[in-house]
């Protein structure tokens, strides 16, 4: 049976979940997850996981924070004087906003505090500087 390599096309059910149990994702419930292994597509830790996986196989993979989203990184955590905010918006903490950079691209920030004054934008992967656990199902090498 051919087992799952850099550069093939697979597809996966997983649950994802945090230390504590808590389930962050799962693709149970709708279609597996189709990617090609070594594109980059996924978190490097996952494809690892998979590789040398047969189909119909099933595996708990733990991924470190390196291999998954990284570490949680303070400069990329800005408090924004409140006259800065729209006059429109009530931010509320786990809001997601769209801002443009300097360079003209859009990134997503989450507002993670609020008062009178300020608001704190968090641009980091809300799964940033954690570990993660999925359970994963190779369904089919495509």
């Amino acid at each position: 049976m051919a087992q799952a390599k850099t550069g093939d096309t697979v597809k996966v059910h997983y649950t994802g979940k945090l230390d504590d149990g808590t389930v962050f994702d799962s693709s149970v419930e709708r279609e597996p997850l189709q990617f090609t292994i070594g594109e980059g597509q996924i978190i490097p830790g996952f494809e690892e996981a998979v590789i040398g996986m047969n189909p119909g196989e099933s595996k708990t993979a733990k991924i470190s924070m390196d291999k998954a989203y990284g570490p949680h990184r303070k400069e990329m955590v800005a408090v924004v004087p409140r006259e800065q905010i729209p006059a429109d918006l009530k931010p509320e903490v786990g809001q997601q906003l769209q801002v443009r950079q300097p360079d003209g691209r859009a990134m997503i920030v989450v507002i993670t505090d609020v008062s009178e004054a300020s608001v704190t934008l968090d641009a980091n992967h809300p799964l940033a500087g954690k570990d993660l656990t999925f359970d994963i199902q190779l369904v089919e090498i495509v």
